[in-house]
C-alpha cells in the first residue's frame, strides 16, 4: 500500500504552473500551496473544491515567504517567526478546505524549507511548533531520517516518510540539490521504474550506482515538471498492475 501525493495549486493570479485538474484524478493526497511560495486565495479555494469532490486528502504545503523565488531560495528565518508563518499558512488553507466540506489533514514543507529541515533541528522544531499552533495533531510529511520527522515524533505527531520518484538520491538517502545536473528525473520510463522500486523493494538506485534503502508511506510526483500529469497516470497504472494498493495515508 502506498499514497500518491503531488504539489498542487502552484499558480498565482493569471499565472498557472500545475495541471491541478488532471493530477487530482490520479493522486490520493494534494500538497496545496498556501500563498508563501505560490497560490492565492482563489487558487486555494478551487483546488480544495476539486480535491473534496474527488475524495483527495488535502495537505498544507508550507514554505518560506519567498513568492519571487518559488520557495526554493535559502533563507534564515528566526524560529519563532517561522512557527508563526507555518501556522498562518495552515490556517489560511483550512478556511477553504472547510468551505469545501473537508479539512486540512497533514502538513508538508516545500522547497528550501523542506531541504533545510532534513538537517537543521532548530528549523525542524519551528515547523512542528507551527503545526501544533495551527492544528494540534496534524501528521507531518517529510524525508525519511530527517530532523523534521524526528521532531514531529518527539512532539507526538505522526511522522510520515515519503519518497520522490522524479528526484535523484545521494548514497546517504537525501535528495540531490536541484542546482546539480540530473537532480530532477524527467524520463517517464525511469520515473515509473523508480516508483516501483520504492513501493515494491523499498529501495532505489543512488547517483553513485549503489542502492539506497528508502522506506516510504507516500510517493511524491512533482506537478511542476513537464508532462507531470501523464507521468502520474503511468506511475499509478504500473503500481496497480504490480499489486500495490493506492490509498491515502491520512
Amino acid at each position: 500500500m502506498i499514497d500518491l501525493n503531488a504539489d498542487l495549486g502552484e499558480g498565482f493570479g493569471r499565472w498557472t504552473l500545475t495541471d491541478d485538474d488532471a493530477l487530482l484524478s490520479v493522486v490520493t493526497s494534494a500538497n496545496v500551496a498556501c500563498g508563501f511560495h505560490a497560490g492565492d486565495p482563489s487558487v486555494m479555494r478551487r483546488v480544495c473544491d476539486l480535491a473534496a469532490e474527488r475524495g483527495v486528502r488535502i495537505g498544507a504545503q508550507v514554505s518560506y515567504r519567498d513568492l519571487a523565488g518559488f520557495g526554493r531560495r535559502a533563507m534564515d528565518v528566526p524560529a519563532g517567526e517561522l512557527a508563526d508563518e507555518v501556522a498562518y499558512q495552515i490556517g489560511a488553507l483550512q478556511v477553504f478546505a472547510r468551505a469545501a466540506g473537508t479539512d486540512v489533514v497533514y502538513v508538508k514543507p516545500h522547497g528550501a524549507l523542506y531541504n533545510r529541515t532534513v538537517r537543521d533541528a532548530e528549523q525542524a522544531h519551528a515547523v512542528v511548533a507551527g503545526v501544533r499552533l495551527a492544528g494540534g495533531t496534524l501528521p507531518v510529511l517529510g524525508l525519511p531520517g530527517s530532523r523534521l520527522l524526528a521532531a514531529a515524533g518527539e512532539a507526538g505527531l505522526t511522522a510520515v516518510p515519503e519518497a520522490f520518484a522524479d528526484r535523484a538520491y545521494t548514497p546517504e538517502g537525501t535528495l540531490v540539490p536541484r542546482r546539480e545536473p540530473d537532480a530532477v528525473i524527467t524520463d517517464e520510463e525511469a520515473v515509473v521504474r523508480r516508483a516501483l522500486a520504492f513501493a515494491v523493494d523499498g529501495a532505489v538506485e543512488a547517483v553513485d550506482g549503489g542502492t539506497v534503502a528508502v522506506t516510504a508511506r507516500s510517493l511524491c510526483l512533482h506537478g511542476d515538471t513537464p508532462g507531470a500529469a501523464r507521468t502520474a497516470v503511468r506511475v499509478r497504472t504500473a503500481l496497480e498492475a504490480a499489486g500495490v494498493e493506492i490509498r491515502p495515508f491520512a
